[in-house]
């Protein structure tokens, strides 16, 4: 008997394999593309800079960088993935005719970017309504959270600076839908700023509110069925003004730094007056109360603020602030939501937390670096970013079911792109058949099979 050396079986290699397809699975995220109708609004929208005679549409070059980046690329070169496979991802331009595209519509400016974002929302609209039930104003609100995002560069980049992390680099401020528990998010702006801007920045907080929007459907983009959540950095009263705006109405949940007038007023609250912390499935939250602060603390505050207090015990380990009270961690936030208990709305605010799953994939998606060097260049960079996501964020919502709606960028990767498939001509028809051993491949039919159901664009 012949003793086998080493804990995996040795493989001969040889090149020169034909109807052999990498990342087969990505044909998941072309069906979306497809179904969602991105791929002629963008078309449509970049219309004005596709020069005469030119081969390539500027859409589809825009939205090829875009599927890279969501298949784990992070720089313009990664398209290259893409051009390897033709048969999946269709003619793929070549990477000056990429770069010189970035720099034609990145000396646009604003007008580029506006066209851009305008296909985004007309596609949105429509994934929406395909979603149904699935989708994350089923319920009839929109949840939209605010967020900074510190980006490192490497390399000396036009408005990398010092950030307050004494690293260098960007400091985005992006805007996630969340999904709620059942999902995840899609991102609804994104405002590329230099390292040192500030946190509690209120002009850059209105910006990106304003873009996100603008992303949404007509009938969320004012009124109290949408929602903005932000941390402290919200807490301004320039911020909180505008979204108060009579005429803006709109719902909102911001953090608030704890002040001294406000923890003055804390310690002054009576025993009775606290209330218990619910977790998500309605339990009582071990350890945690929450109150409402009321009197002259509200002074010079929009009309219908309130101002609510929870007091945790800290985490073991855990170092308390001079802000705290009694061995109580303090936080606090303002809503002006009126008809629900103050322990539910804490619970709303807190869940704010999924924002920072929603940057983890980020990241993970060309959030990682700017790779460009120019603002104007990375400005688009990072609306190409954001294309990946929402892809990645309405592929699963449209076609997958139970746990796998949840799997972030990297696990999608795994388990579905990185799927290999082979090319089979018979007749006229081309069929991708992928490994029947591969754990994951009923999920790729089934999400295939729920895309073929939807109905196609126009």
């Amino acid at each position: 008997m012949k003793k086998r050396i080493g804990s995996y079986p040795r493989v001969r290699i040889e090149g020169g394999g034909r109807g052999v397809v990498s990342q087969a699975g990505a044909v998941l995220l072309v069906e979306t593309v497809r179904k969602t109708g991105l791929d002629q609004a963008i078309s449509a929208a970049l219309a004005p800079w596709r020069r005469p005679r030119a081969v390539h549409d500027p859409g589809k070059i825009l939205l090829d960088v875009a599927l890279a980046v969501a298949l784990g690329g992070d720089c313009l070169a990664d398209v290259g993935m893409l051009r390897a496979e033709p048969a999946v991802f269709g003619p793929v331009a070549s990477d000056p005719t990429v770069s010189r595209l970035i720099d034609t519509i990145a000396a646009s400016g604003d007008r580029a970017l506006q066209a851009i974002r305008a296909a985004r929302a007309e596609a949105r609209a429509r994934v929406w309504r395909l979603a149904d039930r699935e989708a994350p104003d089923a319920d009839g609100t929109v949840t939209v959270d605010l967020d900074g995002v510190l980006v490192i560069a490497h390399s000396d980049k036009e408005d990398a600076a010092p950030t307050w992390k004494r690293t260098y680099g960007h400091h985005p401020l992006m805007a996630f839908v969340d999904h709620g528990q059942g999902g995840t998010g899609e991102p609804v702006a994104g405002l590329l700023r230099p390292g040192n801007a500030g946190s509690n920045t209120a002009s850059d907080h209105i910006t990106a509110a304003r873009l996100a929007l603008v992303q949404l459907p007509k009938k969320y983009r004012r009124g109290r069925r949408t929602l903005i959540r932000t941390d402290s950095a919200g807490g301004t009263h320039d911020f909180v003004t505008w979204l108060a705006q009579r005429g803006r109405w709109l719902s909102y949940s911001v953090g608030m730094v704890i002040t001294d007038a406000i923890h003055q007023h804390v310690r002054r609250i009576p025993a009775s007056a606290w209330t218990a912390a619910v977790e998500a499935d309605g339990e009582i939250r071990d350890g945690a109360w929450v109150a409402e602060l009321t009197g002259d603390v509200l002074h010079g505050w929009p009309k219908g603020m309130r101002l609510i207090v929870r007091k945790e015990r800290p985490h073991p380990g855990a170092q308390l602030r001079l802000t705290d009270a009694d061995g109580m961690r303090l936080t606090c936030f303002a809503t002006n939501t009126a008809d629900r208990p103050i322990a539910e709305l804490e619970l709303r605010h807190r869940l704010r937390a999924r924002a920072e799953d929603r940057i983890r994939a980020a990241r993970a998606t060309g959030l990682r670096n700017l790779p460009l060097h120019r603002t104007a260049q990375n400005r688009i960079w990072l609306e190409i970013v954001q294309i990946a996501l929402d892809l990645l964020a309405w592929m699963p919502m449209l076609a997958l079911t139970g746990k796998a709606r949840l799997w972030e960028p990297r696990r999608l990767r795994l388990r579905l792109f990185a799927t290999a498939g082979h090319l089979v001509t018979t007749g006229r028809r081309r069929s991708l058949r992928l490994a029947r051993h591969w754990p994951f491949t009923s999920h790729i039919t089934a999400a295939l099979e729920r895309l073929a159901l939807l109905p196609n664009p126009g």
